[in-house]
This record gives C-alpha cells, structure tokens and sequence, in this order.
C-alpha cells in the first residue's frame, strides 16, 4: 500500500476548544455590566443636568422653566438684582413666596415679596405652611385674609411638612377642608407640596386630582413616583445660589411643557 502524505492542517480548521463553562459565566456577566453601566449612564442624566456656576448647582435642563421659593429666612431680598439673573441661557422664571402660618403667623416678608415680585416681573405664587394642630378653617381664613392674588398669579400652596402627632385621618380631613375653602374663595385648585414620604401618607388615593409640588433634593428624576398625579413643580436642591439673595435657596423647577407655563395660574 502507498504511504499517504499528511496534508497541512489550515488555521480555520483547527478544532477550537469550548469554553468553560465559568468562562461563559463571566463573560456574561461583564457584557450585562457593560450594558447596565451605559444605560446608567444615558438614563441618569435623561433630564440634561448641567451645572450652572451663576446658580451653584446642576439644574435638569430638559425643562425650560425654573424657579424660587423664598420666605423671611433668606432675609431682605434684592429683587431687582434677583430679576437680572440670567446664566448660560437659564434665569429666574417664578417665585413662590411663603405668606401665612397656622392661623395667626404673618411671614415678615411677605408683604413687601409679595409687591416687589409683581414690580419686578416675576410670576408670583403664595404657600401657607399647615400646622395640624389648628383648625384647617381658621387655616384657610387666615391665608384668604392676607393674600390677594391677581391675574396671573400662580395657584395658592399648601405646604405640608409637619405630622404634630396627629392621626392621619385627621391631618387628611383637615388638609381636604383647607384646600376646598381656598379653592373656593380664589377660584382656582391649589397646589399640594410634600416630600416624598408625606406624599405617601397622606396624598397618595387621597387627593389625586390636585397638582402637587414635590420636594426631592436626591432624585434624579421623578418617574416612578406619583405616576398617576399631576405633578407640576419639583424641587430638586436646596442649596442653590441667586443674585440678590444672601445665602443658599431653594430651587423648583415646572415639570410641564412651556405652552402650559403661559396658562398656569389664574386667569
């Protein structure tokens, strides 16, 4: 019998040893970290944020309308100073001034930020901080009597922050009372602000027809809460710089798209 010469074996056809199978696991795992991390990456900045120097902080620049609330606390305001605010095509749209408390506490501020906002331009808005611990009806008086909105002006506030001890069905019934009275009197639905947690207790399946103002400074983004509301402010930091102003202030945001902006408020 002939002796048959070996033919030279090709790269392509060199059997091509299996990987194992711990292998194949952390090759998996690493393409699903890629993927998670670039998605990450994408997803937290889907609202722009950008850090703006003349604000201090980053503000999520999706939305174009941006805000303030202020109250006695940021001391004597320079609202000429505070309406010229303007950096990297971003400025001060809205303010929101804090007016009343409980039923006999007047913001020391108020009246002169309440003037000064609508002298300067800036759309106005007034929030009544809610003490449980005093009847909501001498609650909604009080705002009434100190407070007189005009055209233009954006939706009153209720602004709940404090439990005082008191059962949830009382602070429910007396926050339902507060804002039917001053919807009544204004002719228009006032706004809920709440964090997160009051948002849970107390709003949540209980007033889902009102717009709320929800407080978030470590959120990113509000997606996947409040789905089913209708949420038209956001304040998303604290810690936010303004000409005119001394020291740190609250930064809001609306959520809403611009055309909205135009009929926010009343009429």
């Amino acid at each position: 019998m002939a002796r048959k010469t070996a033919r030279p074996i090709s790269k392509k056809e060199v059997p091509k040893k299996p990987l194992p199978r711990k292998g194949w696991a952390i090759l998996v795992a690493v393409v699903a970290l890629i993927g998670a991390v670039t998605w990450w990456l994408a997803y937290r900045n889907e609202n722009d944020w950008t850090f703006i120097r003349q604000f201090g902080i980053k503000l999520p620049l999706r939305y174009a309308v941006h805000g303030i609330d202020v109250s006695h606390h940021n001391a004597r305001i320079d609202w000429d100073k505070l309406k010229k605010t303007q950096s990297e095509g971003v400025k001060i749209d809205f303010v929101y001034i804090k007016a009343t408390e409980g039923a006999t506490h007047l913001d020391r501020e108020f009246a002169r930020n309440w003037r000064e906002a609508r002298r300067v331009g800036l759309k106005r808005g007034a929030y009544h901080f809610y003490n449980p611990r005093v009847l909501s009806g001498l609650q909604a008086e009080h705002f009434i009597k100190r407070v007189q909105m005009q055209p233009g002006d954006l939706p009153p506030v209720l602004d709940l922050e404090v439990a005082a001890g008191k059962p949830d069905d009382i602070i429910i019934r007396g926050v339902r009372n507060w804002l039917t009275l001053v919807e009544n009197h204004y002719g228009v639905r006032p706004v809920i602000y709440v964090n997160e947690h009051y948002y849970k207790k107390y709003i949540a399946g209980h007033f889902d027809d009102y717009p709320l103002w929800l407080a978030g400074y470590s959120r990113r983004h509000l997606d996947d809460l409040a789905d089913n509301a209708l949420v038209l402010f956001w304040q998303h930091s604290e810690k936010g710089w303004v000409d005119g102003i001394r020291g740190f202030v609250d930064f809001n945001v609306f959520l809403q798209e611009p055309e909205a902006w135009r009929v926010t408020g009343k009429p």
